[in-house]
């Protein structure tokens, strides 16, 4: 029997739907999807690709009727239709309208739109109805104009659960865990602690299964044992041997210098690495393997992965955007144990 998985559509006008579309026989191939939003939204987006890329795309435009021929032959139980959860008003979003796709506009409509869906996913994945959450990119400012109080997915799942979601992003060749994430780099240096960061290992293990990840430093150098910057580096060299202990196991290697962390040498070596903050591990990450790489979040109750780009507004609805990401965290998805 195939898997179920629930997956938000994302900002109808980026290039999420156009991915869902270009991509729909292999997902119905490999599982049962549950697309979180109304059929007709599918059709529109459809319509919209075909007139945009009529005569520059002849591969994509030769497959349009096979696309319609899929959705038309989809039972209706694969498109559940979003609806107001949670006792929170989207005054951009009129329950008996339906919005209207405008490619490349940042609009609070489809900001409300792609948070119903989202959340209507995650409802499906809470009740044991899918098995896993697939999260298609949303627009955080079009969350924003629809008065949406999460600045994104992964902030919200960690407000759900009140748990700490750890962000996880890479592909088979490399992991890279983020210490903190979304924040201002400002803030970075004072939510490091040995106990902080003794935790934070400690549910990554438990909750991602590797051999050994390489642990970076915070600042230049590692801070040449307090030479260079303050006592994060000291900090995070504690956490590592005390996780290391609690875990009677050489999980974790560091703390290591980012800027060769990511050297060939380093990379035979090891495919895990934890970053203490979000560029410095996602900028090595990101020019190695931006079109494989996926997002996904762990410690939480649900598995959720998600593509890891963005809504991509400057080529949606062009037959452009690259279906990689979306693959890879779609089988992702379907690996049972792995986290």
């Amino acid at each position: 029997m195939k898997q179920k998985i629930a997956i938000s559509i994302g900002d109808i006008n980026g290039v999420g739907l156009e991915i869902l579309l270009r991509e729909l026989e292999h997902t119905l191939s490999v599982c049962e999807p549950i697309f979180c939003a109304h059929k007709e939204m599918f059709y529109a987006a459809l319509q919209i690709l075909q007139s945009r890329t009529n005569n520059k795309t002849p591969r994509l435009e030769s497959n349009i009727a096979h696309i319609t021929s899929l959705l038309d032959s989809m039972p209706a139980s694969c498109f559940v239709p979003p609806e107001s959860t949670h006792n929170l008003t989207l005054d951009a979003l009129p329950l008996d309208t339906l919005p209207t796709i405008t490619p490349s506009l940042l609009d609070r409509t489809s900001g409300a739109y792609s948070f119903l869906s989202f959340m209507r996913a995650l409802e499906l994945t809470e009740s044991k109805n899918a098995n896993t959450l697939l999260t298609m990119p949303i627009h955080k400012e079009a969350w924003a104009l629809a008065n949406i109080p999460y600045a994104g997915h992964t902030e919200l799942l960690r407000a759900h659960y009140k748990k700490e979601a750890i962000m996880m992003l890479g592909c088979e060749a490399m992991f890279v865990a983020l210490f903190s994430d979304h924040i201002p780099l400002a803030q970075v240096s004072g939510r490091i602690g040995t106990e902080s960061y003794t935790r934070f290992l400690l549910d990554f293990a438990r909750c991602f299964r590797f051999s050994q990840a390489l642990v970076l430093g915070f600042n230049p150098h590692c801070g040449d044992g307090g030479v260079i910057g303050g006592t994060e580096d000291i900090a995070i060299s504690q956490a590592v041997r005390a996780a290391n202990t609690a875990l009677n196991d050489e999980k974790f290697v560091g703390v290591f210098p980012p800027d060769t962390a990511f050297s060939p040498r380093m990379r035979e070596r090891f495919s895990v690495f934890v970053a203490p903050y979000h560029d410095i591990g996602l900028a090595p990450l990101k020019a190695l393997y931006f079109d494989e790489s996926i997002n996904i979040s762990l410690n939480l109750p649900i598995t959720r992965v998600s593509v890891d780009h963005g809504v991509a507004y400057d080529i949606a609805y062009q037959g452009l955007a690259c279906t990689k990401s979306y693959h890879n965290a779609l089988h992702f998805a379907l690996q049972e144990g792995l986290c």
